[in-house]
């Protein structure tokens, strides 16, 4: 399962996996000294479920969830935590070689990598592994011409010596393309229950006056949900959906395995004026898409699911979950199996 991991950033985790796509991503993340984080970090996640990690700290790999821990034995977790110490290893080299290419001597600095597959309900398979260095795109795969993209000048030289590898390369197409997927379909079927799980999302409404305006702020507050793909818009009158004037959060974990999303609506007091304006949310676990209708006094209810609100003159009155936010960051910050590659950047 494991293949060696050389240079790698990504800015951030892909969004979730549409309904009937499975994915297992890893993401190596290693961090200059002096942080005060991990220099060097590994999560998996099937699904968009955190399952695996490893750290520089523990130097071990161990599973995050009951059901890979009890699905694999202990010369599986042996054989991770070995090859996660040489992928240490290899970070830390090239953030080295790194700050070189972009010729800096000092700061924080932070390589990255993210790789893996999914799998659609029709057969369809995707693979892709994507590198990078200070929150930008290094260096990219491309499996079907088995040649790396470089999205930066710095990156010319890792491609040309990748490029003529073409051995390694059609060796890491078929990682993507076979075994990556076969423990795809081990994961699924090891945490089954717990990753096709259907949790609804509770919806709240919130208002509050703008600051500095007169304009109307209105919060809908999705969360609670499972799995992490949702959809949520602000629709006025039923019919238009709203992108001028909204604020899109990002979808965030809670602490219980679920997760939560928020958009904010402004609104005028003459846009106020002769219309209705509704929250839709549509999710998985819904049997059709749920409307929350908001009015200045917040007294309306959906037929089905009772909207809460408050006024609250000088803030919204929300909970981002600070806890849920550090475990997205530390997924971020450090996802992976050990990929057997050789080289450096």
């Amino acid at each position: 399962m494991l293949r060696a991991v050389v240079l790698g950033i990504l800015c951030c985790v892909h969004a979730a996996s549409a309904a009937g796509t499975h994915s297992l991503r890893y993401f190596y993340t290693g961090v200059s000294e002096g942080t005060g984080f991990p220099e060097f970090t590994i999560v998996g996640m099937v699904d968009d479920v955190q399952h695996v990690h490893y750290d520089s700290v523990t130097k071990k790999m161990r599973p995050t969830q009951y059901w890979m821990e009890r699905s694999v034995g202990p010369e599986y977790w042996e054989g991770e935590t070995q090859g996660s110490i040489g992928a240490e290893a290899v970070f830390k080299a090239n953030i080295g070689i790194a700050m070189q290419r972009f010729n800096q001597t000092r700061g924080v600095h932070t390589v990255q990598n993210m790789y893996g597959c999914e799998l659609d309900e029709d057969g369809t398979k995707r693979g892709f592994d994507q590198e990078g260095y200070d929150g930008k795109d290094f260096i990219i795969f491309d499996k079907d011409t088995l040649t790396w993209t470089a999205p930066v000048q710095q990156a010319v030289i890792t491609k040309h010596k990748w490029d003529a590898n073409r051995a390694r390369n059609q060796g890491l197409k078929a990682y993507l393309e076979t075994e990556c997927i076969e423990w795809l379909q081990k994961n699924v079927q090891y945490g089954r229950e717990t990753l096709e799980r259907r949790v609804p999302p509770t919806v709240t409404l919130h208002q509050r006056k703008a600051r500095g305006s007169a304009d109307t702020e209105v919060l809908c507050h999705v969360t609670g949900f499972f799995p992490r793909a949702v959809e949520v818009s602000w629709v006025r009158d039923g019919r238009d959906q709203l992108d001028e004037g909204v604020q899109s959060g990002e979808v965030l974990p809670n602490q219980d395995g679920t997760y939560q999303l928020r958009k904010i609506l402004t609104v005028s007091p003459e846009e106020q004026r002769g219309h209705i304006y509704s929250c839709h949310v549509d999710h998985i676990s819904f049997t059709e898409r749920q409307n929350y209708i908001w009015d200045p006094n917040m007294r309306s209810n959906s037929e089905d699911n009772e909207v809460t609100g408050c006024w609250c003159s000088s803030s919204i009155r929300l909970i981002v979950g600070v806890v849920g936010v550090l475990a997205l960051a530390a997924a971020v910050i450090g996802v992976g199996i050990w990929k057997r590659r050789q080289g450096g950047v």
